[in-house]
């Protein structure tokens, strides 16, 4: 099953925006070329510093074999691929040639002036472990996994010797038509559990996949509702 690409759709969000931030959670490594997704992020946090939050993982590896992309062993993949892509984005010339990742000497002729924090999709200990230690944070695609997600990632982290704090996103579905009291609570929540931030999955009922297209922009007014609410709260 392929869905829409991130990348374009990401592009026309920040450039029809000023203020608010995009992100793609997440870009799968077994179909990217390393190289590609470091010009491809380079290119957007230039164009809209600050702005752009981008994440890598393993992709749904059921698709993956779909498109003849899935690999023995994702973890090995990703691991090179995190490191290697940090280390382009930092404007690094990189020579590498593990199991899967392969470069010489490269290097971004135009690498991001404000290097985004790059997060990593994660769900099992393995990968979680990971986000925290090569990572900048986590997305976690399960509300109900937002604490031990956080404490697990938050461990590796420490353990790296990293000062502060991995930074969570954590996805929360809400019904379409959901009061904006509604949504505020669920948000706090989800803050309370160690999440920086919440992103809204729209559906038309609990259970049902996500929406698109009219029935998302039904719930902007209530989207811009709970920011209102946040801001009285905490104005700060």
């Amino acid at each position: 099953m392929l869905r829409p690409s991130g990348i374009a759709p990401a592009a026309a969000a920040l450039a029809w925006t000023s203020r608010l931030s995009v992100g793609i959670a997440l870009m799968p490594v077994p179909l990217r070329n390393v190289a590609l997704t470091a010009m491809e992020i380079a290119t957007l946090a230039r164009l809209f510093p600050g702005r752009f939050l981008p994440a890598v993982g393993h992709g749904v590896l059921d698709w993956m074999g779909q498109t003849g992309a899935r690999v023995e062993s994702p973890m090995t993949l990703l691991r090179e691929y995190v490191q290697a892509l940090q280390s382009l984005l930092a404007g690094d010339r990189v020579t590498c040639s593990g199991r899967y990742v392969t470069l010489d000497d490269v290097a971004l002729d135009w690498p991001p002036a404000q290097v985004p924090p790059l997060l990593v999709g994660a769900n099992r200990p393995k990968t979680l472990a990971l986000a925290g230690e090569l990572g900048d944070g986590v997305v976690v695609d399960v509300t109900e996994h937002l604490p031990r997600a956080r404490a697990a990632v938050q461990e590796a982290w420490a353990t790296a010797g990293k000062d502060g704090e991995a930074h969570v996103l954590v996805f929360q579905t809400v019904a379409l038509g959901t009061p904006a009291e509604e949504v505020l609570a669920a948000v706090r929540a989800r803050v309370a559990e160690g999440a920086h931030r919440v992103a809204i999955t729209v559906v038309g009922s609990l259970g049902g996949p996500p929406e698109a297209g009219p029935a998302l922009l039904e719930m902007i007014p209530t989207l811009g509702r709970v920011r209102e609410l946040l801001a009285q709260s905490d104005p700060a």
